[in-house]
């Protein structure tokens, strides 16, 4: 875990000292709205539909005990007692009143957090896989590389006000949990032919009303060089990127509209006058980074555990849990739990101040006082020995978080929806909450497998839909909720975006057809088949003749 510094402090709390005197300012009638707006969107303060809310950076989705206290505090002190973890790798808190939001800022400063770049039209935070620096098919940890891009792009002066807002994901293992194939740039790390680590840079991924996957511009990228070679792909952006229309301004827009290949030659050019130069990321550099993230003390440990083995055979519980929610760790003896944010009936995403409390005493007694946050909205506990996964599963059934449903189909990502965006069209939670239900069954949960679900309340897409093995898009026809039904979609190293099945359903008849889907991949699908794969060797037929045959 990286073990922020004395300017890291020095830096958030004078942010928070600027804000309050900017939110006294607008509050005294010193500064109007329109004045007041990009200063509080800097600092991730957005007006929502009903009241202020506050989005709060997790760099690199890394999160300590004593920070998940402060965001339980939050929670409690200046909103409604509970939080919302996005597919960003933040949390949101949807009540938060604008006298009090410097307050919350400055509680959460005192633990190292903050909500810098958030919003606005900046380089907001760079997301990575849940599971970097424990997966075993890691090529090496990036989380470093996170942590220099954010030091990076944090106020970088030529980039405060891009045409767009504008994200970075980073994955270091050859499965893709880090999306980062829809996103503005893209970071896969991989060996070229003499074993050297690099990246593989994508450009021009993103979701929203123009859904694309990223093109790739440079097949391998020193490590040394990553910094200058991003630095050249802003300042191409900055320069060519469309600032006349909303709709167009992302830089998946500009890479269309001149090409891959184009886009990769400007970039060259600008980065020839400066790959040698600060940015040039030194051995020195990387160790100084490294240095912040303190391995956590392993104990050596047998790779099997007779402790774990006699719970599994004896409990049906905790095998089907174990089997759904804990993951493979490089370390012998330890394992990744995820914890799931998707209870029957419950909003995807959410956590009670309780929770959160309970999470920060759970860390520190099972995983050396670690949480992540996954773009899935879920938690992660990284470092757990696996004698210990027995006591941890019974202490998360305790507060309501050992859902086995990790990757199944009522594990669902979802926005917020017209119960909280001013921009939505329809609800998402609610459709996630009776699906969640309609999927109770933890058997035929289990009995489907692996399938995604995504629900975004508008095409601002922020649901992830076009990636969902199954896509749920609301839309507003004549003041009525519908739904679009997307299929075959998948965000990791095989990203493809989903296809319309058909004419948008009706709020009240969306949940059946959701399983006539699931229903009808069940019936068809070949062994060891996922949805997006029958969809692909069946075609749509059977799946449109089963929604709308019935309807």
């Amino acid at each position: 875990m990286y073990q922020y510094d004395q300017l890291d402090q020095v830096f958030v709390r004078q942010r928070v000292a600027q804000f309050r005197d900017q939110v006294r300012r607008r509050l005294a009638g010193e500064l109007s709205e329109d004045e007041f707006k990009p200063l509080r969107l800097m600092n991730g303060l957005y007006l929502q539909l009903h009241a202020y809310m506050l989005r709060v950076a997790i760099p690199y989705g890394v999160l300590n005990a004593a920070q998940m206290r402060a965001l339980a505090h939050v929670a409690r002190t200046y909103d409604r007692g509970y939080g919302h973890f996005t597919t960003r790798q933040n949390i949101q808190f949807n009540w938060i009143r604008l006298d009090q939001a410097p307050d919350a800022l400055e509680a959460l400063a005192e633990v190292g957090i903050h909500a810098i770049q958030t919003s606005g039209n900046t380089i907001r935070n760079t997301t990575t896989d849940e599971l970097a620096g424990v997966a075993p098919d890691e090529i090496e940890d990036p989380r470093p590389w996170c942590e220099l891009i954010r030091q990076w792009s944090t106020l970088h002066p030529e980039f405060a006000f891009l045409p767009r807002k504008f994200k970075i994901a980073v994955t270091g293992s050859p499965h893709d949990r880090a999306a980062v194939k829809v996103h503005d740039i893209g970071l896969r790390m991989h060996r070229d032919e003499t074993g050297e680590a690099g990246f593989e840079v994508l450009v021009g991924g993103g979701l929203g009303r123009t859904p694309m996957i990223g093109k790739t511009i440079k097949g391998f990228l020193p490590k040394r060089h990553l910094l200058s070679y991003l630095e050249a792909i802003l300042r191409v952006y900055n320069l060519a990127g469309r600032r006349d229309n909303l709709y167009k301004s992302r830089i998946k827009i500009l890479v269309h509209d001149i090409g891959a290949a184009a886009m990769a030659e400007r970039v060259e050019a600008e980065w020839a006058t400066i790959r040698d130069g600060a940015l040039e990321v030194s051995d020195d550099d990387l160790a100084r980074v490294a240095r912040h993230f303190v391995r956590p003390p392993y104990a050596e440990r047998p790779a099997r555990s007779e402790i774990l083995e006699r719970e599994r055979l004896s409990d049906a519980g905790f095998a089907r849990w174990l089997k759904s929610n804990s993951f493979a760790h490089k370390v012998p003896g330890y394992a990744a739990v995820k914890l799931s944010l998707k209870p029957v009936d419950g909003p995807p995403g959410d956590a009670s101040a309780a929770q959160i409390d309970a999470m920060a005493d759970l860390a520190e007694r099972f995983s050396f006082g670690e949480v992540r946050v996954a773009h899935e909205q879920n938690l992660v506990l990284p470092d757990v020995a696996l004698d210990d996964l027995p006591a941890l599963w019974r202490a998360l059934d305790a507060i309501g978080l050992a859902t086995p449903n990790i990757g199944l189909v009522s594990d669902i990502i979802s926005c917020p929806g017209m119960d909280y965006c001013a921009l939505a069209t329809a609800r998402s939670i609610p459709v996630a909450q009776r699906l969640t239900k309609r999927f109770a069954d933890l058997g035929r949960v289990h009995d489907i497998g692996k399938l995604h679900i995504n629900i975004s309340g508008c095409i601002n897409a922020c649901g992830h839909h076009h990636v969902g093995h199954i896509g749920l898009l609301g839309v507003d026809k004549g003041g009525r909720e519908f739904y679009q039904i997307t299929l075959g979609g998948r965000a990791d190293e095989h990203a493809a975006l989903g296809t319309l099945l058909g004419p948008a359903v009706a709020y009240d008849d969306v949940v059946d057809a959701v399983e006539r889907v699931v229903e009808t991949y069940v019936r068809l699908r070949s062994p060891g088949e996922i949805l997006v794969d029958t969809v692909k060797r069946t075609g749509l037929g059977p799946f449109k003749e089963a929604v709308y045959a019935a309807a």
